[in-house]
């Protein structure tokens, strides 16, 4: 598969490549981040990677779990959001969809889960202090319908936040997100609240790789890149860092200019 970029530019300090199809995007995005990943492994003896859950980075996940090369058994795990109060066994919860995508298929050094069932604030604690004891090198994400990152929606986002991790309540958007992706069936059933890092705790991770494809997220792209760097657009934070890149699609960059 041809993973060249159809077109690639720059906004402020964030790198676009646009590919003509999601299954493309998700190659690239897998390939790039590899070559990222086998860098750090010959510099350092462990790697700290914090992943997104979601059907966008379905691509990306299973591209990334057959890159030769990587020494799994020397790097941990993260994700960025688990919702409240979702029963163990359910497939949406961000940690089993991730198990079944990647973190089931090579053989990690360690996996650290976020529990959305226990009492939050001792959660949130916990799990702060296991991103300072294994400081982020990478985070793989990708950009919600409303511009949030991680489940930092608008309402809750901020750049300057004090914490690493937070208990968010959910807007309507979010949730209809997940109704759209066909994670769940009805509004009723998605969570209203969810357990989330924070934009710090993502920003500071000196490399970035955002992945995301299709239609329903040319609105998010195009306020992303052209809307003033605020937390009313959340995503526009990533103009802001020195080693992001982010992996769009055709439909999901069908409102950009040219």
């Amino acid at each position: 598969m041809n993973t060249t970029p159809a077109l690639e530019f720059t906004v402020d300090t964030l790198a676009v490549k646009l590919f003509d199809t999601r299954q493309i995007l998700g190659q690239a995005a897998a390939h790039e981040a590899a070559e990222a990943i086998r860098g750090l492994l010959q510099k350092q003896q462990t790697v700290n990677i914090i992943f997104a859950a979601a059907p966008s980075q379905n691509e990306f996940l299973a591209g990334l779990a057959s890159q030769p090369g990587i020494d799994w058994e020397r790097i941990n795990a993260f994700h960025m959001d688990e919702y409240v109060n979702l029963a163990e066994d359910a497939p949406q919860r961000f940690g089993n969809f991730l198990s079944d995508r990647l973190f089931s298929k090579v053989p990690l050094k360690a996996v650290y889960y976020l529990n959305g069932n226990t009492d939050p604030d001792a959660e949130c604690n916990r799990y702060a202090e296991l991103l300072q004891e294994y400081p982020t090198d990478i985070v793989c994400m990708g950009i919600g319908e409303n511009c949030h990152i991680a489940f930092n929606d608008p309402h809750v986002a901020h750049f300057d936040d004090p914490v690493l991790v937070k208990k968010v309540g959910l807007d309507l958007t979010s949730r209809w997100q997940q109704v759209h992706d066909g994670c769940f069936a009805t509004l009723s059933d998605v969570p209203e609240y969810a357990l989330t890092l924070t934009i710090p705790a993502l920003i500071k991770a000196p490399a970035i790789f955002c992945m995301v494809p299709a239609a329903h997220k040319a609105e998010a792209i195009h306020h992303t890149l052209t809307d003033e760097i605020s937390e009313q657009y959340p995503s526009t934070i990533l103009r802001q860092h020195g080693n992001a890149t982010l992996f769009i699609d055709r439909e999901s960059g069908a409102r950009l200019a040219g």
